[in-house]
């Protein structure tokens, strides 16, 4: 490749978590949002679907005046549109576009789908219709718009996140194909379901068929479009290098390049600012530690957390669970620690005796009944934290020097009990531990060490092995990220590592503590979107340079 790089004049986002936050691409999107609208500026445009029926959308700021002309003419052609600004730094322009309309063509969309590109839809269950009527209505507005106001004089990328976004781009492919097409996995279904299913993963990725897996692990269509996405665009793309091998294994095809996720830290607190919000977040979580317990543990408590998505094997809670039981059995923690564990279940109602407690401003030296949990669940006798912690006999004693307590509900600052955003609650915490067994990059210990906590990962998460990269050497708890290595097989080794982290971090004095929280940060802001959007620069210009051949050989 020779010359200057190609870069799109507009680009067009699609996914499912587009003004919709649901899971860590929401993430992603929002934080990366800004970087590309200082560069073009309204011309990078978030599609996202109209999920929320007659209500409005708390994550978009409505404006009838953007595209007004347009939209009537999006109207006439069946598009049912949201237009204006994500709520987020940069406010960049996001279309929310209504699919329901397009059940109506399902079978024919599918059809078409079959014969142009062999992708089987017969397999279809869950979500797979809806997201496949997601991916062809914003593939549509991609469409409209460029008919609309746009021509082959203008290089255009359409970028789609995760297989929900497969339909529209391969529509794009076939109908649009002056427009440069971008898809990027951010973990593949298949190997994502095989680490969910309690396989072994890594050590026989090799051996792995991925169309075989689909039809034993009942994944067929999403594996199917997911795949036929990845060899028909013009760029395919993930999020990591471990992440990639698993592609080119399962998916038949190689990642044209690999985009790691940036974060963007404007919304860290500076200075006295930040020390307040960690004395403030530490206050509440000690107080609802203490409320709940009966006990009343002081400021030199280790507060340790976990967070994530409730994928039990997945996102490593089960090893988190067992390390710090084995941490409470263990003579030389020298210091009380109280693990919160951040991952939203089958929530209830928060429980209102530790609510009343909560409000009186008291005291108390009894522990509430069930004192491992804030919330009350719809299936305590089936949840698998409640049901791990109950096995292992962790009953959160007075006597305990480790107590565990699940918080099973998304933190957005009014569940009733914590009533603090997450992002408002991390800097409280003096550890955080995340020991996935399957985690393609791993946004929850970025955003960690953004807030001075150091974290705890292993080298099955893109961001472990990425730090290892940055450090030239294996993670240590004094480098701010401790990089446990993990396998298909040594569970009980991880469970020790973290156990041995804690306690050498607990034993750290204040000096070392505040080195080791000062590198982590550091650590983060190698990992800010203006360096890593030069991932997607070249990204960019290869689905670019593709659409070009196109438009030439026409």
């Amino acid at each position: 490749m020779t010359g200057r790089m190609l870069f799109p004049d507009y680009i067009f986002e699609s996914s499912w978590e587009v003004c919709n936050k649901v899971g860590g691409i929401y993430a992603v999107l929002s934080t990366r949002a800004k970087t590309l609208q200082d560069r073009i500026k309204d011309r990078i445009i978030f599609i996202g679907p109209d999920c929320w029926q007659q209500q409005a959308c708390k994550y978009l700021i409505e404006d009838a005046a953007l595209f007004a002309d347009w939209k009537l003419r999006a109207a006439e052609e069946g598009l049912n549109l949201r237009i204006g600004r994500w709520d987020i730094p940069g406010q960049p322009i996001a279309i929310l576009v209504d699919f329901a309309p397009f059940f109506a063509k399902k079978a024919e969309l599918y059809t078409d789908l079959w014969n142009d590109y062999q992708v089987d839809s017969l397999h279809a269950y869950g979500d797979y219709d809806e997201a496949s009527m997601f991916s062809y209505a914003a593939a549509r507005v991609v469409e409209s718009f460029y008919r609309f106001y746009l021509d082959a004089g203008k290089r255009v990328v359409y970028h789609g996140n995760e297989w929900m976004t497969g339909l529209g781009l391969l529509y794009i492919q076939k109908h649009v194909p002056e427009i440069a097409t971008v898809f990027t996995t951010h973990a593949t279904s298949i190997g994502r379901s095989i680490a969910g299913n309690n396989k072994p993963l890594y050590d026989y990725l090799f051996a792995y068929n991925g169309d075989q897996m689909a039809g034993e692990l009942n994944m067929e269509s999403k594996h199917s479009i997911e795949k036929q996405t990845a060899h028909h665009v013009d760029c395919f793309t993930t999020v990591s290098d471990i992440t990639a091998r698993e592609c080119a294994e399962l998916l038949d095809k190689p990642c044209d390049v690999v985009l790691p996720n940036g974060f963007e830290d404007n919304f860290v607190a500076k200075g006295a600012a930040f020390t307040a919000k960690r004395c403030k977040a530490r206050q509440r979580l000690l107080g609802v530690a203490n409320a709940l317990l009966g006990t009343q543990l002081g400021d030199d408590t280790l507060l340790v957390a976990t967070s994530g998505r409730y994928e039990f094997r997945n996102k490593g809670i089960d090893v988190f669970i067992e390390a710090m039981n084995r941490l409470n059995h263990d003579d030389r923690l020298c210091r009380p620690v109280v693990a919160f564990i951040e991952v939203p279940g089958w929530v209830g109602d928060a429980r209102q005796d530790l609510q009343e407690r909560l409000a009186s401003g008291q005291t108390y030296a009894e522990p509430l009944a069930q004192p491992m949990v804030t919330h009350w669940l719809h299936n305590a006798g089936d949840d698998r934290v409640m049901g791990m912690m109950n096995w292992l006999d962790m009953r959160n004693r007075p006597e305990d020097h480790v107590k565990v307590i699940f918080v099973p509900c998304y933190l957005t600052g009014d569940d009733g009990i914590i009533n603090m955003p997450y992002y408002d609650v991390i800097p409280g915490n003096d550890l955080s531990v995340y020991p996935s067994y399957y985690e393609p990059w791993g946004y929850t210990p970025l955003e960690s060490v953004a807030f001075k906590v150091p974290a705890i990962t292993t080298d099955l998460a893109g961001f472990g092995l990425w730090v290892n990269k940055e450090l030239g050497h294996e993670g240590e708890i004094a480098d701010g990220v401790k990089v446990i290595r993990r396998t298909d097989y040594n569970y009980a080794e991880v469970a020790d590592a973290i156990r041995d982290t804690v306690v050498e971090y607990a034993s750290m004095d204040e000096k070392a503590t505040a080195k080791a929280r000062e590198k982590a940060f550091r650590l983060s802001k190698k990992a800010l979107w203006q360096h890593f959007i030069t991932y997607y620069e070249q990204a960019y210009d290869v689905a670019l340079r593709k659409a070009e051949v196109r438009k030439n050989e026409n």
